[in-house]
């Protein structure tokens, strides 16, 4: 495309090449000595970018834009697959009984193992064919969708997987970036343009971009075309919220962050259109590179059956040893009329050379004991686990949140049971035990508390303490969403007649400047909405606004406020902030400011964040003040309330100046970017000067105290990790109820006197040292009173509470295992003022040393690493977008639906999953025990008892169906009696009901039966006669056997059950016949068997071999009254020991649920069906929004990358008559959409 072929003299200094000479190649010289002209090499540590020049940097060899997530093409697919399926280790198996079964060795026809291999593998192959077809339809879909490029002064439309490194590209609105973007410009005034990161991390607010200021005018194609530019930047990672980069443009340096960069996934909104120049492409975006899947994670129930198939494995060696050895000691010339060696060439029978018959005799039982480990198991399971997830806890009304429109998600099923099991909780706090609704409640000014309400902990607080308050209504009868404050002496410019209307006047100038909020709407305080980063942020500046500074304009460097009462009261004016520079809030700096200039010309910086932030920062002196605001700061923090400092520093013009020549370095530094300007910071946030604080509250959600007592009751310990200040911590804790007055409480805080007056003689290493003294003395101290109190007879309750200081230091790995040991004596745990890093440890910490097993539920992305360190993670849909969803295991709208997924459908699940487990182990160790009391009658000699197509079909046809039933359907009590009674759920964790002892109980049970079974059997061929007058032969009494055989394990599957629905009995009953229907047909469907025989014999003689003697076996039998007689009186006898058993068991040893189920056995609710009933206790409004939760999803085809998209509903909603509300989302869809029915545009404006 020669519109793209650039001049190579434009970026050469001093170069007088033509503007129209192609870049020289010097292609005589080895690719060592190329001469690349003005292309440099790429260094390590960053990339440069040839901006609207393709023939500078391919020789870079950038990636393309193609995407492809899928696993497999056409040429890797099979063998790529098959490499997948035989890494599971029983498939391995499978194929190499399989390989045997074609040896001569063999005992069975090699289609006895090929078809059920075969057929798992094809049920696989195919799975896995479908889900990679989808990826691949959703990559064709986003690769072909189309976006505007320059192309010789025109914008021509191409699709996204043409696009390359450097190209210049308009993104319109509502449209998606394609790439990796430096914003060049925008229709918007100053570079301005607003987008949507819904797509990445789920949030729905508007982020503000602002492109630099010397690339506003590239907005025209004709102007664009000359852009010139060169971008040095950092090589592709996977941060979405980071970059470092320089633009090198008219021989200027200018630095480049995240506030220029356009990821590709996030939508344009509320901007005609933008420029932008491509950065990263393809799989080297951003979010391509963060589009990895979630840590495998494997049930433990899981890990376990891979121990009984291991003992399974072993007791199958030992049966084929036993028969090995019976082999060589049983062949011998003596028995010269069997003809054993008669063929020369066989050595499997030769006494002459018993060690190769001792060898060749473990070979030929291997296949024939091989059905002894299940083949269909694992499918079964994954088809189980699959429908319990997608039916029964995606469906679940008890789980759907009405408000939000958001029902349960499971987005796992391997961890169905693994639900049932748990047995410690660790809970994020804002958001997941609270609504994460932030409503400005108190605050204090220059040391003055303001504000009358009483939050829910403190009513909870009094009422601890026998005194009852009510809550105070508001002398207002309208209050705006995030502010919550009632007191007359700031509202209405009151404050002016405060003691400090000065420091009022700057606390509210606070609120208003220092923010990242951006307005949206008509600019008038009723019409008007923030979008915010964060719910307190939103609450502040709405604060500010009801306090009569209206913050309602911002521009990359303006902030627009319209201040009331400032002058004289009534006098309204609307005052411009220019906002010089923005250190903003992270993790670890835990503060943000604002460098601003007044409009007379003060500088002052702005600055909020934690107590012990700020504290740190302060001026000398004043320390009243301090001490002041530091007890009003405990006592929002008993309150319950999430608690701010506000400061502020005024700035000479000299200081500034020389602070703002090293702010600028840092930020155009390509290494150390972050670390360099967290150090310029701290030049400048010090000397700081008090203003007060700010009291926020946050809600507890509804039913989270009762959830807290259930679970408790269940013997679910359970932690809450938070970043809050210890008092606010504690009163949360004892507002959910979990701790309370009759615990006894170990406290471990740096908030103590002690380490106070070390940290002021500021030692860093004489404060590392003291505090880890102080908090290992405290870890023995609390550790000695614990056991005693364990030891005890008093049966006290004992929480730990902790902050993330004195945690720092208790993780050390010498303080470790003391930690561990108390905390596991606890019934409660709270970690305070913790950092992500440090809830993901604490995870882990429990999770590994004292292999229990854990569950972490949070909300945001702070919670994404104790999501992912716990066995199983769960999501909250909360207020701070859906990080931690898309990272979690299982996703609900509200932490009260815990119990639900907990104690209903884990247990639930644990329960039907063992048994599914332990009959798939009964059944086949009892087919296979038939077999091996066979071989002592055969002189060991491996000869097959069953036809070849009856072991082939046993596991896929004759008794596949009732275990699936069982899987989904069977429960002992209902899910109300689940959570009325929750110490049901106790079994679970102790693993009660899948462990050696249940299989060692079933593997009796397997020798017994199998005993009956066969010795029956073999007693007709003695006994039986057939119509004709002749015994019973090999075949007839095989068929016999495996006649009363499956008859007796389905009919042992129903003494399984606790729940026997119609499909129990349909699938029984059907297996049966259908056994009885295929014999029926087998019999009979090779008449002239001896034919077929000769025909055969020359190529295989086992395929021969499979279809003869059981030609009219079935019609035999039944001609003679002694199969009647069997197939009723062995199934009998086989399971009257189970019977017995049971009974037993019941009557004098009852299991919990074995109690509940005699205490309320004449409720026909409490055991019912199983399958989960949307009933029609909902208001139409509910029903309305629960139809619509269970529309169907749609693959997202525009979001430009292959994730899934939020549900686009109104499609599938009009389909199917259900009214759907308009949703941001979905305004998107439409208009992403509508321009593609239009023909290509090739517009040059």
């Amino acid at each position: 495309m020669t519109g793209w072929r650039r001049s190579s003299g434009s970026r050469q200094s001093g170069d007088s090449a033509s503007a129209g000479a192609p870049l020289a190649v010097d292609r005589s010289v080895s690719s060592s000595t190329i001469r690349l002209g003005r292309v440099q090499p790429q260094a390590p540590g960053h990339r440069t970018v040839f901006c609207n020049d393709r023939e500078a940097n391919y020789l870079a060899k950038y990636k393309g834009n193609g995407v492809s997530t899928t696993k497999y093409n056409v040429a890797t697919f099979l063998p790529k697959g098959l490499y997948e399926q035989f890494r599971r280790v029983a498939n391995l198996y499978f194929l190499t009984i399989s390989c045997l079964s074609f040896t001569p060795v063999s005992p069975v026809s090699p289609i006895t193992n090929v078809i059920p291999l075969s057929l798992v593998l094809f049920v696989s192959l195919v799975k896995e064919a479908f889900e990679d077809w989808k990826r691949l339809q959703n990559d064709m879909t986003i690769n072909n969708s189309s976006v505007d490029v320059l192309q010789e002064q025109r914008w021509e439309s191409i699709p996204w997987k043409k696009l390359q490194v450097g190209d210049i590209v308009r993104v319109k609105q509502d449209g998606f970036f394609p790439a990796d973007l430096l914003l060049l410009a925008s229709t918007n005034p100053d570079g301005v343009c607003y987008t949507e990161t819904a797509n990445l991390d789920g949030e729905t607010n508007l982020k503000i971009r602002k492109a630099l200021e010397k690339t506003w005018d590239y907005v025209a194609p004709e102007k664009a075309s000359e852009f010139k530019g060169e971008i040095h930047c950092e090589q592709p990672n996977n941060s979405l919220y980071t970059f470092t980069g320089n633009l090198m443009l008219q021989k200027q340096t200018i630095p480049i962050g995240p506030n220029q960069i356009l990821l590709r996934g996030c939508s344009l909104r509320n901007t005609q259109y933008i420029v932008g120049a491509v950065i990263f492409t393809g799989h080297e975006t951003k979010v391509m590179m963060n589009a990895m899947n979630v840590p495998s994670k494997r049930s433990t129930l899981e890990r376990k059956l891979d121990k009984v198939i291991a003992t399974l494995f072993g007791v199958l060696l030992s049966m084929c040893l036993i028969g090995a050895i019976g082999s060589a000691v049983f062949v011998n010339k003596k028995y010269h009329y069997l003809e054993l060696w008669i063929n020369g060439d066989s050595q499997q029978f030769n006494p002459n050379n018993r060690f190769v018959v001792f060898v060749l005799s473990i070979f030929t039982l291997i296949t024939l004991y091989s059905p002894i480990i299940p083949i269909s198991l694992y499918v079964s399971i994954e088809m189980i686990k699959f429908i319990q997830s997608t039916k029964f806890i995606n469906n679940d009304l008890r789980m759907y949140h009405s408000e939000t429109n958001t029902p349960a998600l499971a987005r796992t099923s391997n961890l169905n049971e693994e639900l049932g099991q748990v047995e410690y909780i660790f809970s994020d706090k804002t958001g997941t035990l609270t609504r994460n609704l932030m409503e400005f409640f108190k605050c204090s000014i220059d040391g003055e508390m303001y504000g009358t309400g009483v939050t829910e902990i403190e009513m909870g607080a009094a009422k601890r303490n026998g005194v009852n308050i009510k809550e105070k209504t508001s002398s207002s009868t309208a209050r705006e969403k995030g502010f919550n404050f009632d007191d007359a002496r700031l509202m209405h410019g009151a404050w002016r007649n405060e003691p400090n209307p000065d420091m009022c006047k700057e606390f509210f100038r606070c609120l208003a400047i220092c923010h990242t909020v951006l307005p949206e709407g008509e600019e008038s305080p009723e019409k008007l909405r923030y979008q915010a980063a964060s719910p307190d942020e939103a609450a502040l500046v709405t604060a500010a606004k009801n306090f009569g500074f209206f913050f309602y304009r911002r521009t990359p460097t303006m902030v627009y406020v319209r201040e009331s009462h400032v002058e004289k009261m009534g006098k309204v004016q609307d005052v411009t902030y220019e906002i010089l520079n923005v250190l903003e809030f992270n993790s670890t700096r835990k503060r943000q400011s604002v460098v601003c200039r007044y409009g007379d010309g003060r500088l002052v910086l702005y600055c909020k964040g934690a107590d012990n932030v700020i504290y740190e920062r302060l001026t000398s002196g004043n320390d009243e003040l301090k001490k002041i605001s530091r007890e009003q700061l405990e006592q929002y923090g008993e309150a319950g309330l999430r608690t701010l400092c506000l400061a502020y520093r005024d700035l000479n013009p000299e200081t500034y100046e020389s602070w703002n020549e090293k702010f600028i370095q840092a930020k155009s530094s390509l290494r150390d970017r972050e670390r360099k300007l967290d150090e310029v910071a701290e030049l400048i946030e010090k000397d700081l000067t008090l203003i007060g604080c700010t009291a926020i509250e946050d809600k507890l959600q509804e039913g989270v105290p009762s959830s807290i007592e259930i679970l408790s009751r269940a013997g679910i310990k359970i932690w809450v990790l938070t970043g809050d200040k210890l008092e606010t911590a504690i009163n949360i804790a004892y507002a959910c109820k979990l701790i309370n007055n009759d615990m006894k409480q170990f406290v471990i805080s740096s908030e103590t006197d002690a380490i106070r007056e070390v940290e002021s003689r500021d030692d860093q290493v004489e404060i590392a040292q003291f505090i880890r003294e102080t908090v290992k003395n405290e870890l023995q101290k609390c550790h000695e009173e614990a056991q005693s109190i364990i030891h005890g007879s008093t049966g006290q309750k004992l929480s730990l509470l902790i902050d993330g200081k004195c945690l720092m230091y208790a993780l050390d790995p010498n303080l470790r295992s003391t930690l561990l040991s108390l905390s596991l004596s606890c019934s409660s745990v709270v970690c305070c003022r913790v950092s992500p890093l440090q809830k993901a440890q604490v995870t882990r910490l429990v999770r590994k040393g004292a292999n229990k097993i854990t569950l972490s539920i949070g909300d945001g992305a702070n919670d994404v690493g104790m999501i992912q360190a716990a066995h199983v993670g769960v999501g909250i849909s909360g207020m701070e977008g859906m990080q931690a969803v898309m990272a979690s295991d299982f996703a609900i709208a509200q932490f009260r639906f815990l119990t639900d997924l907990l104690l209903v459908h884990g247990r639930w699940s644990y329960l039907r999953l063992c048994k599914v487990v332990s009959y798939f182990f009964y059944k086949n160790l009892t087919f296979t025990l038939t077999q091996f009391w066979y071989n002592f009658q055969t002189g060991y000699s491996g000869q097959r008892f069953y036809d070849d197509w009856f072991q082939s079909l046993y596991n896929v046809f004759f008794t596949a169906l009732p275990v699936i039933i069982l899987g989904l359907l069977d429960k002992d009590v209902s899910a109300s009696l689940s959570k009325k009674y929750p110490q049901l759920y106790k079994k679970g964790i102790e693993n009660a009901f899948f462990n050696w002892k249940v299989v060692g109980t079933l593997a009796c049970f397997s020798v017994y039966q199998s005993v009956i079974v066969y010795n029956f059997a073999i007693a007709s061929s003695t006994t039986g006669l057939a119509s004709a007058g002749k015994i019973l032969g090999l075949w007839d009494i095989s068929t016999a056997a495996f006649t009363c055989l499956v008859i007796t394990v389905n009919l042992r599957l129903l003494m399984m059950c606790n729940t026997v629905t119609r499909w129990h009995s349909i699938s029984v009953i059907g297996s049966i016949l259908g056994w009885f229907l295929f014999i029926f047909i087998y019999s009979l469907v090779f008449v002239n068997k001896d034919l077929f025989f000769r025909i055969y014999i020359s190529w295989s003689y086992k395929i021969g071999d499979v279809f003869q003697g059981t030609y009219f076996t079935i019609y035999v039998l039944m001609s003679t009254a002694y199969f009647y007689l069997m197939a009723i009186l062995v199934p009998i006898v086989a399971l009257l020991g189970d019977f017995l058993y049971q009974g037993a068991q019941r009557w004098f040893y009852p299991h919990d649920y074995q109690i509940v189920q005699e205490i309320h056995r004449h409720e026909p609710e409490a055991i019912g069906a199983g399958l989960l009933e949307v009933g029609s206790q909902l208001t139409p409004e509910e029903e309305r929004r629960y139809a619509f939760a269970l529309l169907p999803r749609e693959r997202s085809k525009h979001t430009g990358f292959a994730f899934d998209s939020p549900g686009y509903e109104s499609f599938f909603a009009t389909q199917q008559g259900v009214t759907a509300p308009q949703k941001p989302w979905d305004v998107i869809r439409r208009a992403s959409m509508r321009h593609k029915t239009k023909s290509p545009r090739h517009s040059q404006q």
